[in-house]
């Protein structure tokens, strides 16, 4: 098959969809592999290293005529335009927008959105929303930290005693469990809060406090359970009540880290604006649901402002942040999705009896597999 490795063109992607390490596999399977000029530059990957990995370099008009071209983001309507019918796309193409798929669908392209795939142990490996939301997490500490105008750690000094930083971490999925850990390693004080019952133990292993909000019905303890390893919409009782115990702990807080998404659904609200006017002046607050309307109705999508002397932080594409690593685990993520849909030959092979593939398979043959309400 021939590969195509397009250049991200959309404002601040950083990534790259293949890494010369990838494509020495790919190469060495029998594929033709062709690299859009610079396209991983800004991942600290030179052209050199991919022609040195034995792919081919070329424009994006060679690169989007690839029988399958490997994308981080879906591709806009001029790249589309450079696609053939009956093409393979793979890559994060937001499934849960109709939009987006049926534009894709319009240009005859079979097209496979990898977040999609199932939250199971065999799909571990593939799974590009963990491996790039345990890079946000990460670099959320770390933009934090150069907000904050303070120390992190505590520190004893001739000069007098700093106090540690007090952190609360609202959400404690991978990006939030990976915030925790990163905290804990500059010395920081934290405190963790999730729907989700069963985290509360990977909270107090990593060295952090749970913020405990009990359950009153039935309802609210079937809703924390979650579905696919995803937090489900709470019940406004216990929403009440957590917002509560978060306007407390985010008073004392010095900086707040929220980390709450539900797929496909607008962010939940977990810092109301009446909590972020009790904060401490200084104050910061890291908002990962930026994209998504964030967690705080005070965030700014792609933008940093002060409310009332805190700090607001609503970039949307942490993991582009750190594109040399976020690029080489997305693409061993696309690596082994494409052990899925490549035969022995080398030829493409569409298996829908495989629950992954099936799950991933957005559209083909002109007709969109999958919709969301």
């Amino acid at each position: 098959m021939h590969i195509g490795v397009p250049l991200e063109t959309h404002a601040g992607e950083t990534r790259v969809a293949a890494t010369p390490e990838t494509l020495k596999k790919l190469i060495g399977q029998g594929h033709q592999v062709t690299v859009q000029y610079a396209a991983g530059l800004s991942a600290s990957i030179t052209d050199a290293a991919y022609s040195a990995a034995g792919a081919s370099l070329g424009d994006a008009s060679t690169v989007f005529a690839a029988d399958l071209v490997l994308k981080v983001i879906a591709p806009n309507d001029e790249e589309l335009a450079l696609m053939r019918s009956g093409a393979v796309l793979v890559g994060m193409l937001n499934p849960f927008s109709n939009e987006t798929i049926a534009r894709i669908n319009a240009r005859g392209v079979t097209a496979f959105a990898l977040e999609a795939a199932p939250r199971t142990s065999r799909a571990q490996s593939l799974d590009v929303l963990s491996s790039q939301a345990n890079i946000a997490g990460y670099k959320a500490v770390l933009l934090a930290a150069h907000h904050y105008p303070r120390f992190m750690p505590m520190l004893m000094t001739a000069a007098g005693t700093v106090k540690a930083a007090r952190i609360l971490i609202l959400g404690a999925g991978v990006a939030g469990l990976q915030a925790i850990a990163t905290a804990k390693r500059l010395g920081a004080v934290i405190e963790a809060s999730d729907v989700r019952p069963a985290v509360k133990e990977q909270i107090e292993s990593l060295g952090a406090k749970f913020v405990d909000v009990p359950f009153e019905t039935d309802e609210e303890r079937e809703c924390a359970q979650g579905v696919g390893g995803y937090a489900r919409p709470m019940p406004a009782s216990w929403m009440e009540r957590q917002a509560k115990a978060v306007h407390e702990r985010a008073k004392q807080a010095d900086i707040v880290i929220t980390t709450a998404l539900i797929p496909g659904r607008k962010a939940p609200t977990l810092l109301h604006a009446a909590t972020v006017a009790e904060m401490k002046p200084g104050s910061v607050i890291i908002d990962l649901a930026a994209a998504q309307g964030g967690n705080c109705p005070l965030t700014v999508a792609e933008q940093v402002i002060v409310s009332n002397g805190v700090t607001i932080v609503g970039h949307s594409n942490l993991a582009a942040l750190v594109p040399a690593d976020a690029s080489a685990l997305y693409a061993r993520n696309l690596l082994d999705f494409l052990k899925l849909v490549i035969d022995g030959e080398g030829k493409f092979h569409l298996n829908l009896e495989d629950d992954i593939v099936s799950a991933c398979l957005m559209c083909r043959d002109g007709n969109v597999v999958r919709t969301n309400g």
